[in-house]
């Protein structure tokens, strides 16, 4: 069974990227497993992989594999290469969510997609330009993932937008340049689509990876659509089907990602096999994206 394939910085990657998601915490690793496996027989060849149960199931697949090797989508939160004042930026959380939501976005924007905080404080300019790469924890997080197993890493997450809101895209770039020096394509991967896209469009990455489907998009739906339109690098849709709402919809949904935004793949959840076989049969009336000839 074959799906429609898009290409990455001369790599060739499956249009429809797999995001297994058991329902049933119990036996979590196993459940995973399995469903890979059963995802991979359908002709499903590329995993995002967001932890490390994800990880190890996909190396499981791949010691099984004899024919096309699967393909994996790491991912690095910008949180583990940045510190102030020697500290691990998690530690001021609170304050980083306060001040974001106080001095540098709407609160209209904010109010249901930051973490609830009880902090008052807010960072002075002189404590943001104090936040500083932090090259021992980011090379340690690095160093859990293998370019030749998984060879795109999704850098940035939440801690992404959240630099990005405070001006401090200087930490991304040092990032992107570590994890490409270490052999990995990288992609950035936002949370907000209007306010991000814009910010990190200067970001030397692969593509785009952020929440858009055919019933939201960060911060407003119609403004996502019409920026992705006219981006310039390839967009990733992340969380295509609306948290599962769309399933029943999904050739409609692909199709507004697909052929009205132009979207090179997407990263769809699934938590059986009976949701995996839906979206795979959807998928292969799909094209591929063939690569402009070279001039």
């Amino acid at each position: 069974m074959k799906l429609p394939t898009a290409i990455l910085e001369g790599k060739k990657i499956s249009r429809i990227i797999l995001s297994i998601q058991p329902r049933s915490p119990s036996n979590h690793q196993a459940k995973i497993s399995s469903l890979m496996k059963k995802t991979y027989e359908m002709g499903a060849w590329c995993f995002d992989l967001p932890s490390g149960n994800h990880l190890e199931s996909f190396k499981e697949l791949e010691n099984l594999t004899t024919e096309e090797m699967p393909v994996g989508f790491c991912h690095l939160d910008a949180e583990e290469g940045s510190s102030l004042l020697g500290k691990p930026l998690h530690r001021f959380e609170p304050k980083i969510i306060s001040t974001i939501r106080k001095e540098l976005l709407p609160s209209h924007q904010t109010r249901n997609i930051l973490p609830p905080t009880s902090s008052s404080e807010v960072f002075t300019q002189k404590e943001i330009d104090r936040i500083a790469f932090d090259p021992l924890r980011f090379e340690k997080a690095l160093s859990r993932f293998d370019p030749d197993e998984s060879p795109f890493l999704l850098v940035g997450e939440r801690y992404g937008d959240w630099l990005l809101a405070l001006g401090r895209i200087d930490l991304l770039r040092e990032m992107v340049s570590r994890v490409r020096g270490k052999g990995f394509i990288p992609i950035f991967s936002g949370q907000w689509a209007t306010f991000a896209l814009p910010k990190a469009k200067s970001l030397n990455v692969s593509a785009y990876a952020v929440p858009i489907n055919k019933k939201w998009g960060l911060f407003d739906l119609q403004r996502a659509s019409d920026l992705i339109k006219k981006f310039e690098k390839p967009v990733i849709s992340l969380n295509p089907l609306a948290d599962g709402i769309l399933l029943r919809e999904s050739e409609g949904a692909f199709s507004f990602l697909f052929d009205e935004l132009k979207i090179c793949a997407v990263v769809a959840e699934i938590g059986s096999e009976e949701e995996a076989r839906t979206i795979v049969e959807v998928l292969k009336k799909f094209p591929s994206l063939i690569p402009p000839r070279k001039t």
